[in-house]
């Protein structure tokens, strides 16, 4: 029988054959895991080495791509900084092209300026030159009119009222008065649209310095021997106390050179209106003693005053108008001549301070000559 031997462990019987078996492969598999466990620790101290050379490698790596990162990021703040100034320049290009083109501008707009204020004077030269002219050709007529007559400058003034009535009341008969014959200088016959004779109105015309009271009584004979109906006077100065340019004095119409046509309207209405009447009732009377009783009325006075006053009152209107802009262009004189005056002593603060031939401009030269300015 072989011989075995007891395990400890296991209490089991082994045979010492076996059992020396197993410690033969004991002692090997231990050598082996030595060798093993060398080898593996030479794999590890490789692979550290390695690792720590690949991590070292992997560090270096790393700390250029930062050092890398860092130069990107820096020429990234260049880039921005430069990008930042060409902004900044490109605005302020803009802004300088801004200041050229409102400087280009305003260059423009003064030689403008200055060509319209040439135009301007020039234009004001041709007007006080045209205006001179007329002053002088006025001057001359009056001359010429003072030498004449006062017989003749009262033949073309009848002539004038006679154009007015015949252009205004184209149905009516307007009568020159000849020379020499009793009577006023116009006769007007007022005639209704159908040629009913409606009454007759008598215009004298004085031209003179001074109001003489025998013009009424003469009118008066005239009235009665023409058997006319209404009497007037034109004249350029009337009694005292008829300084709104018309009135009926003793009897007369008395009216100014102005208002004579807006009188002459409203007596003639008169004159229809009683015709008007007289054709609609003929017991009423004779005719003159029926125009003279509501010619002479309070009535028919005040509505002659009222319209005459409307009359009047556009005439102080247009008066008014007409002074309103007179002053507004004058207004206008004032400021251009104070925009000269101002454009010469920018110029020759200039010219005292660099020289008279640094700035020379058109104009002003001529400017200060009218002006008076050395």
């Amino acid at each position: 029988m072989a011989d075995t031997i007891k395990c400890p462990k296991c209490g089991s019987e082994i045979e010492v054959s076996e059992a020396f078996k197993h410690q033969v492969e004991g002692k090997v598999v231990l050598e082996a895991e030595r060798k093993f466990k060398e080898k593996l620790e030479k794999e590890r101290e490789l692979f550290k080495k390695e690792a720590d050379e690949e991590a070292e490698e992997l560090r270096k790596e790393l700390k250029e791509r930062n050092k890398k990162v860092d130069e990107l990021r820096g020429q990234e703040v260049k880039l921005r900084e430069e990008k930042r100034k060409i902004e900044d320049r490109e605005k302020e290009l803009e802004l300088e092209v801004e200041r050229k083109l409102d400087k280009k501008r305003e260059e423009i707009e003064e030689k403008v300026l200055r060509q319209e204020e040439e135009k301007f004077r020039l234009k004001e030269k041709e007007k006080e030159k045209m205006i001179e002219d007329l002053r002088k050709a006025l001057n001359e007529a009056q001359r010429k009119a003072s030498v004449g007559s006062q017989q003749l400058q009262g033949e073309i003034l009848e002539l004038d009222i006679e154009e007015s009535l015949e252009q205004t009341f184209r149905d009516d008969e307007i009568e020159p008065i000849e020379k020499g014959v009793k009577g006023a200088d116009v006769r007007q016959v007022v005639k209704s649209p159908k040629g009913y004779r409606c009454g007759v109105i008598l215009w004298e015309t004085k031209r003179t310095k001074a109001w003489s009271e025998g013009w009424i009584g003469k009118l008066k004979e005239d009235l009665r021997s023409e058997k006319a109906n209404i009497p007037v006077i034109i004249s350029q100065v009337l009694p005292k106390g008829y300084e709104c340019g018309f009135g009926f004095k003793d009897g007369v119409w008395v009216v100014n050179f102005t208002l004579f046509l807006p009188l002459a309207m409203i007596l003639r209405k008169s004159l229809l209106d009683i015709g008007y009447q007289k054709a609609m009732s003929s017991h009423r009377g004779k005719k003159a003693d029926v125009i003279y009783e509501y010619i002479t009325g309070y009535e028919f006075r005040q509505q002659v005053e009222a319209l005459v006053e409307v009359y009047k009152e556009m005439q102080e209107q247009v008066l008014k108008e007409r002074i309103a802009y007179e002053r507004i262009w004058k207004k206008r004189e004032g400021q251009i001549a104070r925009l000269i005056g101002a454009t010469a002593s920018v110029v020759g603060s200039i010219q005292g301070k660099a020289g008279a031939g640094v700035l020379q401009v058109k104009g002003l030269d001529l400017f200060e000559l009218e002006s008076g300015e050395k």
